[in-house]
């Protein structure tokens, strides 16, 4: 999945990605040392427009805020968390808890959401977990959906190909057959909800393609989204992550107003405006919280 901010070996002696160098955050940990809330945010553009409405929710509350945008793995960022770097960040729920709980098996919303309270380390915490979820999700043409397709059970076995990634047959090939019975007549290798995926699904190549819940390509080719009512893919709700000692009430009471406004849908035409429409992050996350009661 493009969110799990996977970092090869390589990656581990970095500190930042696209956002500059080990001198940025230590002087972001010399701005929070003086009161600063400072945003962090990962490399792509979903997770830096919630960076911003983030920022611009707290700069509502009289909070200085600044905003450190493309940093790199999931483990740079919750050690920027704990040195003090870094204030807040936006995440995702599933891949949150993965992180801080490999043994954890739990898939549902609420379910997960309470074990990730749990396993949060000391010192950090997340707040109000939002309704918009950024998780796969598997989608057919709407011709396939007319012919009786609505539900990842209704693929059966050996009628269907599948575009995705090339990790998701090892991550998703056998716990998709124990669910649903479902086996695919080829798992195609494309790329991680890209450009490459979406053609080889319009093109008939493939007749399932794996897709983000939030990605303007579904409703912009009339995709279908299959429901997966056993919950083979973890929920992935947006949360926010915090240094507990980051952010005041009145900073906390934004962010969960925040959380409350967005939905999926929500997100995902964020993510239109900014990939699609060219806008820019700032505008974009200046207008959402134009409908946020801060």
């Amino acid at each position: 999945m493009k969110r799990t901010w996977a970092v090869i070996a390589a990656a581990a002696a970095l500190v930042v990605t696209g956002c500059g160098s080990q001198d940025d955050l230590s002087g972001a940990n010399q701005q929070a040392a003086s009161g600063e809330v400072v945003v962090g945010s990962a490399d792509f553009t979903e997770n830096k427009i919630l960076a911003e409405i983030y920022a611009g929710a707290l700069r509502a509350t009289g909070a200085t805020v600044s905003v450190k945008a493309g940093i790199g793995a999931r483990e740079l960022v919750v050690k920027a968390l704990q040195d003090r770097s870094l204030g807040v960040v936006p995440e995702y729920s599933g891949n949150l808890l993965n992180y801080f709980d490999k043994t954890n098996t739990t898939t549902g919303s609420e379910e997960v959401y309470e074990a990730l309270k749990a396993k949060t380390p000391e010192g950090l915490e997340v707040l109000a977990q939002s309704s918009a979820e950024d998780k796969d999700v598997l989608v057919v043409t709407a011709e396939t959906a007319a012919g009786g397709v609505k539900s990842i059970a209704d693929l059966g076995a050996g009628k269907y190909a599948l575009g995705a990634a090339g990790e998701w047959a090892q991550r998703w090939e056998a716990k998709v057959d124990e669910l649903y019975g479902v086996k695919f007549t080829e798992i195609k290798t494309t790329d991680a909800g890209g450009p490459v995926t979406v053609d080889a699904l319009k093109n008939g190549e493939v007749q399932v393609a794996n897709l983000y819940t939030t990605s303007a390509d579904i409703a912009a080719n009339g995709f279908v989204q299959l429901e997966d009512p056993k919950t083979m893919y973890p929920a992935q709700n947006v949360v926010p992550l915090l240094r507990s000692d980051a952010v005041d009430a009145k900073g906390r009471e934004a962010l969960d107003k925040v959380s409350a406004e967005l939905t999926t849908e929500i997100l995902a035409d964020l993510v239109k405006q900014v990939d699609v429409d060219k806008k820019t992050i700032a505008n974009v996350a200046a207008d959402f919280l134009k409908n946020v009661s801060l």
